[in-house]
């Protein structure tokens, strides 16, 4: 129902905005906020959002403002400034709650059970009455952890918009949900640095994110706003599979485990393969998973070593990493260099021959 709701409301205002893109407000804290330069790498999902969508189609509008509660942002007028601004055909995105806990500030301060919804039916009374679509966003999860388990700081806030949204008919995204199972799958240290943990800096915030958890929030909002208007997709300038809803491992074989390995780990010396000249170091990556339908491996090609020529039994790429080397395919000789890829299809001959003083360093993949 919130879909259709949210898919005809727009679908009905396209006709009067033929040419101009269609605007995304949002109205939001600071973890939607936008930040300059100075305050790197600080970010706000709010201005990652737009490096999802085509800006010919659709323009995001950053309302979202610091230290901000649904209450104080309406109370310093900055609901007005958006209602200036917003018009038929508009969405309009709402995310409060971070600031609308802070019970020792009555300028901030919300009642979950009063006055937060309250405030946020005012939100989507003026999108509505202005033609536009209103969509509410749970509050974005933090990083806290307390012996190991993640802590819901918003429990009350998020339960008390999901039930305004069902309520009020009102579309609803629950970031809070979605984050939750991003920074569980992340894990307590893998998530630090989508956070604002920077060593550097001597910060240590796990509420504010930087550019590349903002990056990832925005890409939870922009998979969930698709799910509600399909439409969306024609704009979207990059992909959004970033599903976490799956509890990380789960449906994997035990009998195959996904793994990290170290190339010192593998090593092997050997002789240039195919007749091949000279010292090599071969780095087989996996090789004891026969059952990958592929093959990945690392060759290092000392001073004077090389991969003597060989007809080709299956599709074959190399990816120079470093160093510089004589490849020859075909009957044809090419200089070859770090950033090469050679593609050497079935039925061709080929070769490489090491230059230089430095190591030619070769990562080859084909199919098993």
């Amino acid at each position: 129902m919130l879909r259709l709701l949210l898919s005809l409301s727009l679908l009905l205002a396209a006709s009067s905005a033929l040419c101009a893109p269609h605007r995304v407000f949002i109205a939001g804290d600071s973890t939607a906020a936008a930040y300059g330069p100075e305050r790197a790498p600080q970010a706000g999902w709010g201005q990652a959002l737009q490096s999802y969508l085509d800006p010919a189609g659709w323009e995001v509008r950053n309302h979202a403002k610091g230290g901000r509660s649904s209450r104080s942002f309406i109370d310093e007028k900055r609901l007005e400034v958006i209602a200036a601004e917003l018009q038929r055909g508009d969405v309009l995105l709402i995310q409060f709650g971070h600031n609308d806990a802070k019970v020792e500030d009555p300028t901030r301060y919300t009642d979950p059970a009063g006055a937060y919804p309250q405030y946020l039916m005012r939100y989507v009374q003026l999108a509505r009455d202005k033609g536009a679509t209103p969509v509410l966003i749970t509050p974005v999860a933090r990083l806290l952890y307390d012996f190991g388990s993640l802590l819901d700081t918003h429990g009350l806030y998020t339960q008390a918009m999901k039930q305004l949204a069902v309520r009020e008919q009102v579309a609803l995204i629950d970031l809070n949900a979605r984050s939750t199972h991003w920074i569980r799958a992340l894990g307590e240290q893998g998530a630090k640095p989508y956070f604002m943990f920077v060593p550097e800096q001597n910060k240590a915030d796990g509420t504010h994110f930087s550019q590349a958890g903002a990056t990832a929030v925005a890409c939870l909002v922009m998979r969930d706003w698709v799910a509600l208007q399909p439409e969306l997709t024609p704009a979207l300038k990059r992909d959004i599979d970033c599903d976490v809803s799956q509890p990380a491992g789960q449906g994997t074989d035990p009998g195959k485990p996904s793994r990290v390995v170290h190339e010192r780990d593998i090593a092997i010396a050997q002789p240039g393969p195919h007749g091949g000249a000279g010292p090599t170091t071969a780095y087989p990556f996996f090789a004891d998973d026969t059952d990958l339908p592929f093959v990945l491996r690392k060759r290092v090609l000392h001073k004077g070593a090389g991969i003597g020529l060989h007809p080709q039994h299956k599709d074959e790429i190399y990816y120079i990493v470093s160093g510089q080397g004589s490849y020859v395919l075909d009957g044809r000789q090419y200089d070859v260099a770090a950033g090469d890829a050679l593609l050497t299809r079935v039925g061709s001959l080929h070769a490489l021959q090491q230059r230089g003083e430095q190591d030619l360093v070769v990562l080859l993949a084909y199919p098993r």
